[in-house]
């Protein structure tokens, strides 16, 4: 990785933005990675703006590496004020903000962020809502539960659970 990047990276974790579950959020949205076993949950809350529903607050945890935080960290600050179809179309290299363009081997880890977007942004996924249902990330699945990520890797099912697919990374369109 270049040392451009790294550095960026290193001074996106000294202060990570929005780092931390949501008690009150209005939908939640869960994603993993078969490949490199990485897992990442976002909270998002809404609010009325100007006649419309923006997103007020997004908050994240990520079982990831440094890249999959630093990109979680800034994408939760870019989503700020649009709405739900504003924010879900930014591109994955757009949710990577300042970080810039990253390298192929890292280009996965904002795409978990996007699943993640993807996910909680589903218009049917709500804290309210009924559970599990598959989300159109490259890397995912949507998940409809409240509590921690940890709770969410339990192997113990609870009512209303989590239900993971993992995509196969070599078939198109993944």
């Amino acid at each position: 990785m270049d040392a451009d990047l790294q550095k960026k990276i290193t001074e996106a974790l000294r202060d990570p933005k929005n780092l931390g579950e949501m008690a009150d959020a209005d939908s939640i949205g869960t994603v993993g990675n078969s490949d490199c076993g990485e897992m990442l949950r976002m909270w998002v809350k809404f609010k009325e703006q100007n006649g419309r529903k923006v997103i007020d607050r997004a908050t994240f945890q990520s079982f990831g590496c440094e890249t999959a935080i630093a990109v979680a960290s800034l994408a939760t600050e870019l989503i700020r004020g649009k709405t739900a179809e504003e924010a879900l179309a930014l591109k994955t290299e757009e949710l990577a903000g300042e970080l810039g363009p990253l390298p192929p081997m890292k280009i996965h880890c904002a795409q978990l962020v996007e699943g993640a977007l993807r996910s909680a942004l589903d218009p049917a996924n709500t804290t309210q809502s009924a559970p599990a249902a598959v989300a159109p990330a490259p890397v995912a699945v949507g998940v409809k539960t409240s509590g921690n990520l940890v709770d969410s890797l339990n192997p113990q099912p609870k009512p209303g659970g989590v239900k993971l697919v993992f995509l196969d990374p070599k078939k198109p369109g993944n």
